[in-house]
């Protein structure tokens, strides 16, 4: 087993987890000390939700601009790549300092495309890029993981 100081340097959502579960024991054992063991448990799992939310958060935002990417008829969503490489950087910096959240992402990503599917399809509309005729398609897009995490892009529908 790792030491708890290695896997807090190498990956803070395994260390967060193993940290919440052995002050839960901690209080079970009938520790003397004066601490509020169940929140202290509590906050640190928050750790691991707040790295996993921001994973979610980078993965719809992708997501998100992908589809505005691939289906708005405009030059200006080409912009969005900028957006879209920012965000694959955020989540590689996520996956490096907790890798055990890799084999989340796949369930994460797939969480998240159909919120951001409905949130671009707001846009567009909004902007006057959307043909009610393109919903079936629009609504019913997927992406891989290798999609939404690699260098991935839909191709320019102007050219």
């Amino acid at each position: 087993m790792t030491d708890v100081k290695t896997l807090y340097e190498e990956d803070a959502v395994a260390w967060s987890e193993q940290q919440a579960a052995a002050l839960r024991a901690a209080a079970r054992g009938g520790s003397n000390q004066p601490l509020d063991w169940e929140n202290l448990a509590e906050e640190i799992e928050d750790l691991a939700k707040s790295l996993r939310l921001r994973l979610r958060s980078q993965s719809s935002r992708i997501i998100h601009h992908l589809v505005k990417l691939e289906y708005s008829p405009t030059i200006d969503p080409r912009n969005g790549w900028r957006t879209i490489r920012q965000a694959r950087l955020d989540i590689d910096r996520i996956l490096e300092d907790s890798p055990s959240l890799k084999r989340e992402v796949p369930r994460l990503v797939e969480k998240e495309i159909a919120r951001a599917v409905q949130l671009a399809i707001l846009d567009l509309e909004e902007h006057g890029e959307f043909d009610q005729m393109e919903l079936p398609t629009i609504g019913g897009v997927s992406y891989s993981e290798d999609q939404v995490l690699g260098d991935w892009f839909a191709e320019d529908p102007a050219t």
